[in-house]
């Protein structure tokens, strides 16, 4: 074979080598994802902050719930209707928006009362279900703008039929600036926690790599008016509406930072 023809192939047999270790040099680093993936930082601090946000609510939330019961399904209907109805006029008199009034639950059950059958002769057949009638539940979900006159609104409804009041709440309309702001305190806590670590460490701080917040401070419900017809009747007797503290409400934001420290 003529020296130029050995030179010849085996340069191309060098350029097949060096292309294919290329090749397998590249697919391996994208294997192990070097390739289009930032580098992990392996060195970190993670601290964490709370903020605190106090406001006096806005809003008063409560469900009215109204009981009938009849021998038929359409007689119980029709005077549990009655009821309702009266009470959402008042609502709406009392300055209520119609949007603000919700139907959150309506039942219609069979009432059963177990009989006793006597004993005969020593045998005891048991008892008996028998159908004596049927019961309606219709609960409204209503939402107060003016807190001032909750109270005098739990007594009102009363007044015109309900059999129970629950579930009274005070809460803010619009809380997310007071979550801002509850966050914001918190990473500044954060911040001051990070920076003072660093410098106890000697070392500083490069970029923020992890963050997670767990935001809360809900108010719990009143329990008001809760025990069916009899809790309700003392309402329906009372003469003065009953004063309600609206209070303040918190709203908490606790965040946890990780940073990257070099």
């Amino acid at each position: 074979m003529p020296p130029d023809l050995i030179v010849k192939v085996g340069a191309t047999a060098l350029g097949m080598l060096a292309l294919f270790l290329l090749v397998m040099t590249v697919s391996q680093l994208k294997e192990f994802r070097y390739i289009g993936s930032g580098v992990t930082a392996t060195n970190t601090i993670s601290v964490s902050g709370m903020g605190e946000v106090f406001a006096i609510p806005d809003t008063a939330t409560f469900t009215v719930s109204v009981h009938e019961e009849a021998e038929t399904v359409t007689f119980a209907q029709e005077e549990a209707a009655k009821k309702i109805n009266a009470i959402k006029a008042y609502l709406l008199e009392a300055g209520v928006e119609e949007k603000d009034i919700k139907t959150v639950s309506y039942n219609v059950n069979p009432k059963y009362e177990w009989e006793t059958v006597a004993c005969r002769e020593g045998y005891c057949p048991g008892g008996k279900q028998t159908l004596i009638g049927f019961e309606v539940y219709q609960s409204y979900s209503v939402k107060v703008k003016d807190t001032k006159k909750a109270g005098e609104l739990l007594s009102g409804v009363g007044g015109k039929g309900a059999s129970d009041v629950s579930g009274l709440s005070f809460t803010i309309e619009d809380e997310d600036t007071l979550k801002a702001e509850a966050r914001k305190q918190a990473i500044q806590e954060a911040q001051v926690k990070a920076d003072a670590l660093a410098s106890q460490l000697g070392v500083k701080i490069a970029r923020v790599v992890g963050f997670y917040e767990d935001s809360g401070g809900y108010p719990p419900p009143y329990a008001y008016g809760m025990g069916g017809d009899a809790a309700m009747s003392r309402v329906e007797s009372a003469k003065v509406a009953p004063e309600l503290p609206v209070g303040e409400n918190k709203i908490v934001s606790n965040v946890n930072v990780t940073y990257e420290i070099r």
